[in-house]
């Protein structure tokens, strides 16, 4: 599905679909349909959309561009996607967090009398989130960007994201780890092979009953498999909400505690777009897909059910691993006297 990107939308070519010219790629591009309009286009989108696909029928293209507004608004709110109103709560921050740009943007802002955080409304079991996130600028240092998966109780799972903020000019940590039966001790921390701040990047976590993946702009930089045939516990009971905090941590996160707070610097702000689930939703103990599978997990959209990296994925996997890797608990013996963790001498 052709994504929204930067307040306008693109338009893609014709391919004739039930009589009527709908969009798909090659020549014909729009990139000025503002997306401001999609409160009205929202009201009249049933109308026009049903009236394009079965009232009118063009085939010379001398008559398409009289479809083209009927199309639009139809794309449009295909493509519209997310809107933060309708996925997320902000819980705390007392106004530090706010949704502006009705609905498509998020931003979550830390002082030095707090910080600010928000959760899903939607519980989910399995499922492909995508979130484009812009990291605190400048002298971030002191400062925690969390972006996770979590259920609740003692025995919790969960799966993070953690960005842990730097001096000016050094580069954010990013932490991964995975708790399941609320054990965790899995870090992995990476190097970005870009600045994370300077644009919106997209940070993604694919969970299914067999794996899970953590992507940056759609390149993996980690895989957690499902190994309990070896007695390693994997998240696959405990349905997760998303959340995400930006709070301070001047205490561990920036070289051990050295490095403080820059209060001075405050407030510090990060920013997040384009949120995407793919997913199961939880709701009153029942799964949106029937047997915790989708129907039709075979299809495009479903794929991530039983998605597995191909070896072009594997390779960019090993390339972050060896390039921007910077900790991997599975090589940190002194940590674990007693030996590895199973999982380690598995990969």
């Amino acid at each position: 599905m052709n994504r929204v990107l930067d307040g306008s939308c693109l338009l893609l070519p014709t391919t004739k679909l039930k009589g009527a010219y709908l969009a798909s790629s090659s020549t014909l591009f729009f990139t000025s349909i503002k997306c401001q309009a999609l409160p009205f286009l929202s009201i009249t989108y049933s109308l026009l959309c049903e009236k394009s696909k079965d009232k009118m029928s063009y085939s010379s293209s001398s008559k398409f561009p009289l479809l083209m507004p009927l199309m639009v608004a139809c794309l449009i709110m295909a493509a519209s996607g997310s809107n933060f109103h309708n996925d997320f709560d902000i819980t705390w921050g007392d106004g530090r967090g706010k949704i502006a740009n009705n609905g498509k943007v998020l931003t979550l802002s830390l002082d030095k009398q707090s910080g600010s955080g928000f959760q899903s409304k939607n519980e989910y079991l399995f499922g492909k989130i995508d979130m484009q996130l812009k990291l605190v600028p400048g002298n971030s240092a002191g400062t925690v960007t969390a972006y996770y998966l979590s259920s609740k109780g003692s025995t919790w799972d969960e799966i993070d994201f953690e960005f842990l903020g730097n001096l000016s000019g050094d580069p954010y940590i990013l932490h991964t780890n995975v708790f399941s039966q609320g054990k965790g001790n899995r870090e992995q921390q990476f190097y970005l092979w870009f600045d994370p701040t300077a644009d919106f990047h997209t940070y993604s976590i694919l969970w299914n009953p067999q794996r899970i993946i953590f992507s940056v702009d759609d390149t993996p930089i980690r895989e957690f498999k499902n190994m309990e045939s070896i007695g390693v516990p994997f998240p696959k009971n405990q349905p997760m909400r998303i959340y995400s905090s930006l709070w301070n941590a001047d205490d561990w996160a920036t070289r051990g505690g050295l490095v403080k707070t820059d209060w001075t610097q405050a407030p510090f702000t990060a920013s997040y777009r384009n949120f995407n689930a793919d997913a199961c939703v939880w709701s009153n103990g029942a799964s949106s897909c029937k047997s915790n599978a989708p129907s039709s997990s075979t299809s495009t959209n479903n794929a991530w059910f039983s998605q597995e990296m191909d070896s072009a994925k594997q390779q960019r996997l090993q390339w972050v691993q060896q390039n921007y890797m910077i900790y991997n608990y599975c090589t940190d013996a002194k940590r674990f006297p007693q030996g590895l963790p199973p999982e380690c001498k598995m990969s």
